[in-house]
C-alpha cells in the first residue's frame, strides 16, 4: 500500500506495465508519492477544483491530486503504454479521473475547464516551455485557469521568474511577469526522478493577474523580439526592427537608447508595446 492511497507503489506499477521512460517523449517519472503530494499541495486547496494534468505517465502526480481532494482530474497522455495504469487509478477513484489519450500540443485546453480549473503537471521537458507560452498567450484574459503549477528544469524556471538585470531575464520573463505573479515554489533533486535528468528541476507556481487592455500581446512580442533578438546591442539599434520610429518608443518608456535589453524593466516594455500600437495605423487584434 502506498503512503497516500490503497494503490500499489509506483515502482510496482511501472514494472507490471513495462513503463520504462522514453527519452523521445521527454519522460522522467517521479516515484516518490510524498513528493508528488507536495507538488499537488503547491497548487493550493483542490476541493471542488478541476485539475488538468499533462503527461501523467504511471500516475504518481495524478494519484496525489486525487488524494488531495481534486473534484476532477483530466489527464492527457500520449504514451499508450501508460493508459492501463491510469485506468487502474480511475477505477480506484470512480468518476473523478478522465484520461485523454492524445498529443498535449493539439489539445484545446479551455474546453476541458469545468468550474474552477487549475493546471498542474510534471511537464515533459521537450514541450514544457512551448505549452507554458501557449497558456500565457491566451487571447481571453484572465484565462480559463486559476493557476499553473508546473515542473521545469531549474534553468527554465529561472527564466520564467527572472527580473530585469538578471542573467536569465528575457522574453519569457517579460511575458510571464506581464500576465502572472510567478514564483519558484521549490527545487526537485535529480535523484527524485527515474531516470534521473542531467539537471535539477523546480516547481513554478503562476497566478494570472489583470493586465492593461491598452497593451496588446502581439505588440509586446514585437518589442521583446526586437530587443532580445539583438541583446548585445543598445536598444536604440535593436528596436529598429519593429519598423516604427525608435525615438517614439524610447520616449514612451523614458529611455535614452544606450540601454540593453536585459536591463529594461517590465514597465518599460509595456510602455513601448503601447507606443508601438499607437504607431501602427489600421491595426487590430489581440
Amino acid at each position: 500500500m502506498s503512503p497516500i492511497d490503497a494503490l500499489p507503489p509506483l515502482r510496482e506499477v511501472i514494472a507490471r506495465h513495462g513503463l520504462s521512460a522514453k527519452k523521445q517523449l521527454g519522460q522522467n517519472f517521479l516515484l516518490d508519492l510524498n513528493l508528488t503530494a507536495k507538488i499537488a499541495r503547491a497548487a493550493g486547496p483542490l476541493a471542488g477544483v478541476t485539475v488538468i494534468e499533462v503527461g501523467p505517465g504511471p500516475g504518481g502526480l495524478t494519484r496525489a491530486l486525487l488524494a488531495e481532494g481534486a473534484r476532477r482530474v483530466v489527464a492527457i497522455e500520449r504514451d499508450e503504454r501508460a493508459l492501463p495504469a491510469l485506468a487502474e487509478i480511475a477505477a480506484a477513484y470512480p468518476g473523478r479521473l478522465e484520461v485523454i489519450a492524445g498529443d498535449a500540443m493539439s489539445i484545446d485546453y479551455a474546453t476541458l475547464a469545468d468550474g474552477p480549473t487549475r493546471i498542474v503537471a510534471n511537464l515533459p521537458y521537450n514541450i514544457g516551455t512551448e505549452l507554458l507560452v501557449r497558456w500565457l498567450s491566451a487571447e481571453l484574459w484572465p484565462p480559463f485557469y486559476e493557476s499553473l503549477t508546473l515542473m521545469f528544469q531549474r534553468e527554465v524556471a529561472e527564466r520564467i521568474v527572472a527580473k530585469a538585470g538578471e542573467d536569465a531575464y528575457g522574453r519569457l520573463a517579460v511575458l510571464a511577469g506581464w500576465r502572472t505573479d510567478a514564483e519558484i515554489a521549490f527545487n526537485v533533486s535529480r535523484s527524485a526522478f527515474t531516470p534521473p535528468p542531467k539537471v535539477t528541476s523546480a516547481v513554478v507556481h503562476l497566478v494570472p493577474k489583470p493586465v492593461d487592455p491598452s497593451v496588446r500581446l502581439r505588440d509586446l512580442e514585437a518589442v521583446t523580439r526586437a530587443a532580445f533578438g539583438q541583446r548585445r546591442k543598445m536598444v536604440r539599434q535593436s528596436l529598429k526592427s519593429t519598423g516604427v520610429p525608435v525615438e517614439h518608443l524610447l520616449e514612451a518608456a523614458g529611455l535614452k537608447g544606450d540601454e540593453r535589453a536585459e536591463t529594461l524593466s517590465l514597465d518599460a516594455y509595456l510602455k513601448m508595446a503601447e507606443a508601438l500600437r499607437g504607431s501602427r495605423s489600421g491595426s487590430a487584434g489581440p
